[in-house]
């Protein structure tokens, strides 16, 4: 005998007709089990996993019809292939079967070396089926893996990026309009020479911990973290029309969220904190920046340096926005009027104005 080809279940009322295809078939390598009759045929079903089903249509009690569209409630043409084998041969009966989920179909008395051609094609779309099923799995397994690791560092939209794009990972740029946002504490060099180094960091993941969320939740991208602050941007890896606008709410949101960690922080004995904050919009390269064998999802460019030396001009509570973001984000904002603050690096000054809101943390509650 061969070696095992496959599980066929044979479901027939005639027993003569079963035993010829059970010994013919197992000269030739299958496992064959066999049922006589619909309601056996459904009891197997149940206690066995099966490669391929030869069932007859013409049965007593429950005919081979109610048999398949039984297996077909659960089982698909592709997981359990399934052969009519019958008397029946007028065309009607034929798109019955088939229309009822039937894979072929072969008329008695049955052709054998026919037969065992058709459940040769039929097994091997199977095991097609199969392996593309197995591989599946074994492709969300892995994207599962890689964003549970690589989502502690870059936002999801980036690993979706990485994992849908073949050339995801390729190092390399694109200039895009931008809005980016810099966060940060102040005052903390003196607040953390005060403090034991867990206490530090203790303080750090809570502030940072808790503005990460919130930029994700306005759908934009943390960029790094920098000491006691962060850089995000927003508009890509998926580009928004209106990236002002979201930073602009991000902003508002991360400095309404200095109440919560300010909360946690007392109660962890730890000091209150204030944190200043500066959005500028503008064009910025933005891609896979580094080598072959280290690189970041980031943005490099001028519109990024004035962001990060307006926020040093930002005082508590403030955040400060250029010019080209507010006028973009809308009116549905309380800007100030604009003034002019000189940067390092650039010849001019450049116009920014304030987001006035309530919710502001007082300096004075601030160590």
């Amino acid at each position: 005998m061969n070696e095992n080809l496959g599980h066929i279940l044979v479901v027939d009322d005639n027993p003569q007709n079963i035993d010829i295809l059970r010994r013919r078939l197992q000269h030739i390598g299958y496992e064959v089990t066999c049922a006589y009759g619909g309601r056996e045929a459904i009891k197997q079903l149940d206690a066995n996993d099966f490669d391929l089903v030869i069932l007859d249509i013409i049965m007593p009690e429950i005919d081979g019809i109610e048999v398949l569209e039984y297996i077909r409630k659960s089982r698909s043409i592709l997981q359990l292939p399934v052969i009519m084998a019958t008397a029946k041969d007028q065309s009607e009966d034929i798109v019955e079967a088939l229309s009822s989920g039937a894979n072929d179909y072969v008329t008695k008395p049955i052709d054998f070396p026919v037969l065992v051609v058709r459940i040769h094609t039929q097994l091997a779309l199977k095991r097609t089926n199969d392996e593309n099923t197995r591989l599946l799995k074994q492709l969300e397994g892995r994207n599962k893996f890689i964003k549970s690791i690589f989502g502690r560092f870059i936002s999801d939209e980036v690993v979706e990026q990485l994992l849908a794009t073949p050339t995801g990972s390729q190092l390399g740029g694109e200039l895009r309009e931008l809005s980016i946002l810099f966060a940060d504490i102040r005052g903390f060099t003196s607040i953390s020479e005060e403090l034991k180094p867990e206490q530090v960091v203790s303080l750090l993941n809570n502030y940072l911990g808790t503005m990460t969320e919130i930029v994700d939740t306005y759908g934009g991208t943390v960029n790094e973290f920098y000491g006691d602050g962060l850089l995000a941007f927003f508009g890509a890896p998926v580009a928004r029309v209106d990236h002002e606008k979201i930073a602009v709410q991000c902003a508002l949101a991360m400095r309404s969220a200095m109440e919560e960690v300010n909360r946690r922080n007392r109660e962890s004995g730890l000091p209150l904190i204030g944190m200043g904050m500066a959005i500028n919009s503008g064009e910025v390269i933005v891609g896979n920046i580094g080598s072959e064998k280290r690189f970041k999802y980031g943005v490099i460019g001028s519109a990024v340096n004035i962001a990060s030396r307006l926020q040093g001009s930002a005082e508590n509570g403030k955040i400060l926005v250029t010019r080209s973001c507010a006028d973009a984000a809308g009116e549905e904002f309380n800007f100030s009027d604009y003034q002019q603050i000189s940067v390092k690096g650039l010849s001019r000054p450049v116009e920014v104005c304030e987001i006035q809101d309530t919710g502001v943390l007082k300096g004075s509650e601030c160590t």
